[in-house]
């Protein structure tokens, strides 16, 4: 599976951003898809995942109730909607498959990297 995930950018702090992850390779549908994030000087951290269906998803305390992730398996793309930005959201956000279709939240889980974005939020 390859994965180009985009767009990232620079945005005020409460506004929002919507990133993109478009995988070609395997057939997409068969595994979760999850998202982290990386600060400079921090370790890769978990923000959420979804289902090979999209009928289930899950997320991080931090992000939980202002980011929102799905997929569209037609389009072999998964998106983060991310909604009231703060700047502690400001990182280098990846992409990733899943070794099977339900997903977790252990990065060591995760077989298939995109890229990253950057996402940076101004105060």
């Amino acid at each position: 599976v390859q994965l180009q995930a985009s767009g990232g950018g620079l945005v005020q702090a409460g506004g929002s951003l919507r990133l993109s992850c478009a995988a070609s390779g395997r057939a997409f549908a068969r595994n979760a898809m999850g998202w982290f994030r990386q600060a400079p000087g921090k370790e890769r951290y978990f923000v959420g995942y979804i289902n090979w269906s999209g009928g289930s998803t899950y997320y991080s305390d931090s992000v939980k109730g202002r980011f929102t992730i799905s997929r569209d398996n037609v389009k072999n793309t998964v998106y983060l909607q991310m909604n009231s930005l703060k700047v502690e959201d400001t990182a280098v956000y990846y992409c990733a498959a899943h070794s099977n279709k339900y997903g977790s939240s252990s990065y060591t889980e995760f077989n298939y990297w995109g890229q990253g974005t950057q996402v940076t939020v101004s105060s």
